[in-house]
């Protein structure tokens, strides 16, 4: 089948049959167009919603850690990957089908005007020879009626008597050259048609049929490409389809991966404050007034026996509670009330003293304002900040966070190590080999990774000291829990409204709480405190600035007491003569420590 033999008098309905196959292929590529401008939008707008709704960690606080939380970050991670494997498959349409039908439109335009031209050529040729054979031929028709006439006027005057000769020989030579004439333009008229069939023979079946066919093998190839690209269009999106297998499994396993033990764990880790529940309240009977004796010898007998008792009570028992900065206030006895004091009698006559605890009221409010406690005022002493050790923190999230810092300061105080040790290694390389560089050159390096280790260090002894605390306390806490009294008359557990606890259930206090303020007692706090005695002494080999926290500044020559060794830190501790205390490195001092010294 040929489109030259079997539509050869179509030429206008193949030249727009081309034409509509070129603007068939510019419409497809405009579907693969906005099919790609879609598939951008659609990964622009997947990736705003995973920015969106992705945790923005200015801080390491704000990081996920429950597995519900992460495994929607983890989707969200894949859901990121999705949408970049939607701009891969935009991006393998554009180049692969988009541009290739672009350039293919272009160049089957050319093509195709190029036949047509070619074609119009040659039927504009066969419609010049077919004119030309034309004219001949009528040329021919009208030299014959010519010599037609010239044979019948000369026939009428041969027949004529009156006619003469002259004018006889006169027509005989008009029907000579007549004749002569049409013989030429027959001849010409015979070769104009010989040719023009020649010619219209070589058109219809030569020429013709050569432009047809090719016009006939651009559209094939036109076909062609569209199915190439009809199928580059499918594996663009195939191509993908693995990953994005990967990306919908990844998602999959990260919602197998939530574990809602873990999270409730998770809870309890992040808001255990350490401290112990509250103890049941005590059964206040204000009904023993009625069952009082009469006797009014007995009652002020018996006032009188609950004040001593109550007096020494309160004051002995007091001294063996454990109070909120570790030591006791002053013992003050507050004045005996009928609310505090009073004494009830058994049915067989007897008398006994009953001690009320803290009214109701102040029992639920110390519960409803569960704040965290104040630590020890000795870290406020020794000049850390207020918020620096985290006491505004409860005791276990407090230890976390410790914890936490310590083990961040032990990571880059490793790295400073190696560090130090390669600038050593360096140095070492440099003076035995000069010419590889100036072994002073590394000393202000040396100098400023001795002085970040120095400064981890205090960091992390400081640090491990106020965890030590924090530890010693809720262990403290931990054990000195006891049951409550069979009778409910004193608390289950016996943490005072300050959180004080005391060392043996006998001598838990029963009196009521002291409501009312003691200015002395932080006075009292840091005079107990008494100092460290002098081990040693010391002289400054290098001068110290001591600006970072906790440390103690010192002039090269300045002789210092010694009142801690140093533990394996390269810190010591050291005091002035005027009691100002810190910590020095000890490669900066030059130690003497005295056998049997005593504190000056």
């Amino acid at each position: 089948m040929s489109w030259g033999t079997e539509l050869w008098d179509q030429f206008d309905n193949l030249d727009k049959h081309t034409q509509w196959g070129i603007d068939f292929l510019e419409r497809y590529a405009k579907f693969v167009k906005e099919r790609i401008e879609i598939e951008q939008n659609y990964a622009k707008q997947l990736r705003n919603l995973v920015k969106k709704y992705c945790p923005k960690r200015s801080s390491k606080d704000e990081e996920p850690r429950f597995t519900s939380c992460i495994a929607f970050f983890n989707i969200l991670n894949e859901l990121n990957d999705y949408a970049g494997q939607r701009e891969v498959v935009a991006e393998e349409m554009g180049h692969r089908v988009y541009g290739e039908l672009m350039r293919y439109s272009h160049d089957l335009k050319t093509e195709r005007k190029m036949h047509l031209q070619e074609g119009r050529k040659a039927q504009q040729y066969l419609d010049m020879c077919w004119k030309q054979m034309d004219n001949s031929k009528k040329k021919f028709e009208r030299e014959c009626r010519e010599a037609e006439k010239a044979q019948q006027s000369y026939e009428r005057l041969d027949n004529d008597t009156n006619a003469t000769k002259a004018d006889v020989e006169k027509a005989k030579q008009q029907l000579n050259l007549r004749t002569h004439m049409a013989d030429e333009n027959k001849n010409e008229y015979a070769a104009q048609l010989q040719n023009f069939n020649g010619e219209q023979h070589k058109h219809f079946y030569i020429v013709i049929p050569q432009i047809y066919k090719h016009l006939q093998e651009m559209d094939e190839r036109r076909t062609i490409k569209l199915s190439e690209c009809y199928r580059g269009f499918a594996d663009s999106e195939r191509k993908v389809v693995p990953i994005i297998s990967k990306c919908l499994e990844g998602m999959i396993h990260a919602a197998k991966s939530v574990d809602e033990r873990r999270d409730s764990q998770m809870v309890v880790d992040s808001f255990k404050s350490g401290f112990e529940p509250p103890g049941d309240f005590p059964f206040e009977d204000y009904s023993q007034h009625i069952y009082r004796t009469v006797s009014d010898g007995t009652i002020s007998a018996s006032k009188q026996d609950s004040g001593k008792i109550d007096a020494k009570t309160t004051v002995g028992k007091a001294k063996g509670k454990l109070w909120l900065f570790g030591k006791k206030p002053k013992p003050q006895s507050p004045p005996l009330t009928p609310t505090s004091l009073f004494t009830s009698s058994t049915p067989n006559g007897s008398q006994f003293l009953t001690f009320s605890i803290e009214p109701v009221h102040y029992c639920m409010s110390e519960i409803k304002t569960g704040k965290p406690r104040i630590p020890s005022f000795r870290s406020l002493k020794r000049g850390g900040p207020a918020l620096e050790d985290f006491s505004h923190l409860p005791p276990e999230q407090r230890r976390k966070k410790l914890q936490q810092r310590i083990d961040e300061l032990n990571r880059e105080l490793q790295k400073e190590s190696d560090q130090k040790d390669a600038l050593n290694k360096m140095k070492d390389v440099y003076e035995k080999n000069p010419q590889m560089g100036d072994p002073c050159s590394l000393q202000p390096k040396l100098a400023e990774t001795m002085n970040n280790i120095d400064r981890l260090r205090m960091e992390i002894h400081k640090n491990e000291a106020w965890l030590s605390e924090v530890e010693g306390k809720t262990g403290g806490r931990g054990d000195r829990r006891h049951s409550s009294d069979i009778n409910h008359l004193v608390t289950q557990g016996r943490e005072s409204p300050e959180g004080s606890y005391t060392d043996d259930a006998n001598q838990e206090v029963r009196g009521p709480p002291q409501q009312h303020n003691h200015p002395n007692e932080f006075d009292d706090e840091f005079e107990d405190d008494d100092p460290l005695p002098a081990i040693g002494h010391c002289k400054a080999i290098y001068p110290f600035d001591g600006h970072n926290e906790g440390t103690l500044a010192m002039k090269e020559g300045e002789v210092l007491y010694i009142i801690e060794e140093d533990k394996g830190d390269g810190w010591t501790r050291a005091r002035r003569q005027n009691g100002e205390e810190g910590y020095v490195p000890t490669s900066y001092i030059d130690v003497t420590l005295e056998k049997n010294s005593k504190g000056s």
